[in-house]
Parts: C-alpha cells; sequence; structure tokens
C-alpha cells in the first residue's frame, strides 16, 4: 500500500502505518499543485519588494530587521543552522518518521510557500529509510519544534546525521547510498520546514495508538482479578451507565462483561458480597473517563494533523500573507498532558486491585501474598512494592506541563506551551503502565490458580496467554524476571490478542 498524502485526511493509523511499518508516502499531484502555486505567489511578493516575516526578514527579536537579497539567499541555512539546538539522546526512528510525516502533510495544503523540492525530499526520505537523527530535548512547543525539526531540516542540506539501514552515519552518505539528492534551501524553505509542532504530533499520534491498546488490556487484567475476588456482577451492566450517560464508561462496562463472560460470577453460581470497594466496581467509571480522555485527545491530535501549522501563512487566491501562531502546541499539549494523567490514574486503579489480591484481609479467602506457604514464603508482597513505586513515578510526571511557560527570544516568544516536555513524559507514562499492568496480570493469574470456580473465556485466554510466559510461584524465586518478562508481555499485547482470539475484538471507542 502507499498513502497519499493530501493535506487533508491524515490519521493518527495512518502515521502508525507509515512511522513504524514503512508504508510507502506519495505527494498527491493536487497537493503538489497547491504547493508550485503558493511559490509561485511567495516568489512575486519578494519581486515586489513585500516585507514578509522569515523570509526577508530575521525572527524573532530580529523579525524587524530587513534582509538584503543576498541575505536572503543565504539566511535559511543560518536559520537551520541556529535552530539545531537540541540535546541529549536521538529520538526512536518511529518519532522522527512520524514528525516528517507531519510536516509533508502541511505543505500539502500549499500554504506554506516552500518549493516543492522540499516536500518532495522529505517523501523520498520516507520512502527510502533515511532518517535524520534528531535529539530528544531542546524544543518548547512554540514556535513549534524549531531545534527538532532543524535537525531533520538540516538534511535539507546534505547535513547532519542520519540513521540508514541500521547504520548511524552522515546524512551525505546515508543520502548518497539510497539515491537522494538533497534540494538546498532557497528563501523560505528553512523557516517552512520547522515551524509547527510536528515532532510533538508524531510522538502523540504514536502514543494515543498504543494508549488506546493499552486501555483494553487495563480491562482484561480488571476483569480477571475481579473475578479472582469474587466481585459483584451489578456494577457491570450496561444499563447502568447507560443511564448516567459517559460514552467511556458503557464501553469500558461492555469490555468487562465480554471478557467475564461464561463465568460462575456472570451466572451467579458463585455467592459474592452485596456490594464491592470502589478499586472494583467503579472501574468502569475510571477507565471509561480515561477513553473519553483519550477519545478527545485523538480528536485534537488528527486536527493538528491536517492543519495549516506555519508561521506566517501565504494564502494566494485572496494574494495575502498573514502571520500568527499557527504553530503554538497548546492545543495538543492540554490533551497530552491530560491522557498522560489519565493512564497514571487507572494504573492508581489497578495498585489498589493488587493490593486486594495480596491482603488477606481483602481478598475473599485468598492466601496472604498469593502463596499456600505464608511465613516460609512471601509470595508476592514485594511485588505490590514495585507496582506502587511505578505508580509513584507516574503521579510525579503527571504534573502539567503546559502551565510551565518559561519566556524565550528576549521576550518575544513569552508564553510557551512546553509541548514537547508533555509528550515526552506521557510516553513515559505509558511505558511505566506497562510494568504496573503486567504486575496486577501476573497476580491475578497467580489467584485465580486458588479458584475452584470455572471462570469467563475471555478471563481463562489471558490466563493462559500468562501462563505461557510466567510459571505459578509455588515457592518463592527471585521475581524480577517474571516482572520483566510481564511488562513486555503487555507491551507486545500478548493478553489482548489471546483473548480477542478466543472472544472477538474489544471495543476501544
Amino acid at each position: 500500500m502507499t498513502l497519499s498524502v493530501t493535506g487533508r485526511n491524515l490519521t493518527i493509523d495512518d502515521v502508525v502505518k507509515v512511522a513504524r511499518g514503512g508504508e510507502k508516502v506519495e505527494l498527491h499531484a493536487d497537493a503538489e499543485a497547491r504547493i508550485r502555486t503558493c511559490r509561485t505567489f511567495l516568489e512575486e511578493r519578494l519581486a515586489a519588494r513585500e516585507i514578509m516575516y522569515g523570509t526577508n526578514t530575521g525572527i524573532g527579536e530580529f523579525s524587524e530587521i530587513v534582509l538584503s537579497d543576498e541575505q536572503v539567499s543565504q539566511f535559511q541555512r543560518f536559520l537551520i543552522y541556529n535552530h539545531a539546538a537540541g540535546i541529549g539522546e536521538p529520538c526512536p526512528v518511529e518519532h522522527v518518521r512520524a514528525a516528517m510525516l507531519s510536516r509533508i502533510n502541511v505543505h500539502a495544503h500549499g500554504h506554506s510557500a516552500c518549493r516543492p523540492e522540499i516536500t518532495r525530499c522529505y517523501v523520498e526520505m520516507l520512502n527510502k529509510g533515511v532518517t535524520p537523527v534528531v535529539c530528544r530535548k531542546g524544543s518548547v512547543g512554540a514556535c513549534g519544534d524549531l531545534a527538532p525539526m532543524s535537525q531533520i531540516a538540516l538534511s535539507l542540506m546534505g547535513e547532519g546525521e542520519s540513521f540508514h539501514e541500521g547504520a548511524r552515519m552522515p546524512t551525505a552518505r546515508a543520502q548518497e547510498r539510497a539515491g537522494i539528492t538533497p534540494p538546498g534551501l532557497q528563501a523560505r524553505d528553512g523557516l517552512a520546514a520547522i515551524n509547527g509542532s510536528n515532532l510533538i504530533t508524531g510522538i502523540g499520534c504514536l502514543t494515543v495508538h498504543d494508549a488506546e491498546r493499552w486501555l483494553l488490556q487495563a480491562e482484561i487484567a480488571a476483569a480477571m482479578t475481579l473475578e479472582a475476588l469474587k466481585a459483584n456482577m451489578k456494577p457491570y451492566d450496561r444499563r447502568l451507565h447507560e443511564l448516567r450517560g459517559f460514552p467511556g464508561a458503557v464501553t469500558s462496562a461492555l469490555n468487562l462483561r465480554k471478557v467475564m463472560e461464561g463465568s460462575d460470577l456472570v451466572a451467579g453460581r458463585t455467592k459474592t458480597k452485596v456490594q464491592d470497594a470502589y478499586s472494583m466496581r467503579s472501574t468502569p467509571q475510571v477507565i471509561g473517563a480515561a477513553r473519553d480522555q483519550l477519545r478527545w485527545t485523538r480528536s485534537q491530535l488528527e486536527i493538528e494533523l491536517n492543519g495549516v501549522a506555519d508561521n506566517p501563512i501565504f494564502v494566494p487566491g485572496d494574494k495575502v500573507v498573514l502571520t500568527g501562531a499557527n504553530f503554538q502546541g497548546t492545543p495538543i499539549s492540554i490533551p497530552l498532558d491530560t491522557t498522560g494523567a489519565a493512564l497514571a490514574m487507572i494504573c492508581v486503579l489497578s495498585e489498589r486491585r493488587l493490593n486486594r489480591l495480596t491482603n488477606p484481609a481483602l481478598s475473599a479467602g485468598l492466601p496472604a501474598f498469593l502463596t499456600k506457604g505464608a511465613g516460609m514464603f512471601s509470595g508476592m508482597m514485594l511485588s505490590q512494592y514495585t507496582a506502587c513505586m511505578q505508580v509513584v513515578e507516574q503521579k510525579i510526571l503527571s504534573g502539567p506541563a503546559f502551565i510551565e511557560s518559561i519566556p524565550a527570544a528576549a521576550d518575544q516568544e513569552d508564553f510557551v506551551s512546553m509541548g514537547m516536555n508533555s509528550a515526552l513524559k506521557t510516553a513515559q507514562i505509558l511505558e511505566v503502565a506497562h510494568g504496573v499492568l503486567g504486575i496486577e496480570f501476573m497476580a491475578a493469574a497467580q489467584a485465580l490458580d486458588f479458584r475452584d470456580y470455572q471462570p469467563g473465556r475471555g478471563t481463562a485466554a489471558a490466563k493462559a496467554a500468562i501462563r505461557r510466559r510466567v510459571a505459578h510461584l509455588d515457592e518463592d524465586r527471585p521475581l524480577f524476571p517474571d516482572h520483566n518478562v510481564m511488562m513486555d508481555c503487555v507491551r507486545s499485547l500478548e493478553p489482548l490478542r489471546a483473548v480477542e482470539e478466543a472472544i472477538g475484538p474489544l471495543a476501544i471507542y
């Protein structure tokens, strides 16, 4: 398959296919025509000596300095050099590829005024597997992701470093091997390549895609724990949640019941309490709230993916050049920050259910710390410690970055989104969440081993998937290998695949 980039219909799933799956990209003919029309408009304005920000003026605090014709031809190169000022380890290749696709889609609207060769070079680099080396840190999320996007833009001059065929090398060598000729930079080209929150958007798209699937696994883990704790099934009745009206909770209750369908609990053959603790019966409301938040985050990111994020913006049809702040990352940093906090919230709930599994005062008759040899053995006592530590890490990361503006560029850029912090820490919260959920899965499987009633078909499938990776804890052994295996198991979606193979797909929204 080849993805045709039009500027108007890019989805998060498309980003995943290109960034991770290597799907080929082509620039739609209409999009290239729009880019050419806009470039012609820019060249006419330059010939008429019109003053245009970042084209024949400096940028930021230097925006009032008008450049000579000779300076205009050199300015874009120095702009990219100056702004390639990040720090730290390289971004994952998939993050950079996602950012490049996002920038291509911005150009496809025909309002950025770069030459078509600029956009085509990025398309060719995606298709031939040349990915610039980009430092993870440096962007303040306005004026877009200037530092990381400038490291990408170095490739337009055949400079910087890139990954190609699994190796890191000078970009010039990578492009030569791949048969790519860098177009160089002319008037406007450099700023058109960097002035948007494209790396934040790319990271956010991949994170949301993964978080949606992690959420389904959170419901599977919850269902296993609920069955192990002999939960009263009434709180998961669809009618209860429809009466309140939040769609995420309706979906969550539906998924939980589907995983537990066929169990003795659902059939009423096992005695339960009249009412369970909040960490059990509030599960649909809590996971549902996170699901509704993720739906909004997905919507905001897809608006950004298909919007014109640049400055200035050229409108050839109206023969006008508009300066503004469409690079501002706040519309995506707020939902990304809140998504991270929502994922941490679900992990808090997971750890509380884990506590109920291991605490003999709360576990409906399960052996203390899920071991038959209490005293000699400590079972999963320390697993709960490990989960607690990870949840605290998530809580620390859950403070919003979008209120943490520090003025930049001599106060010309006196409010910035800090959206890169939002994107990076939300991705980190999700990474930690794999470990938290892995421990709940492990404990729930251990607990179910002590029950003699029939679990749901989905629950049984998830338990079987876990047992293929981690053995029952009959006597104490070092648990760190099991924890790490389970973290990888969740990351690779093994419980989700096993459950959906057994009972059919669960609903994301």
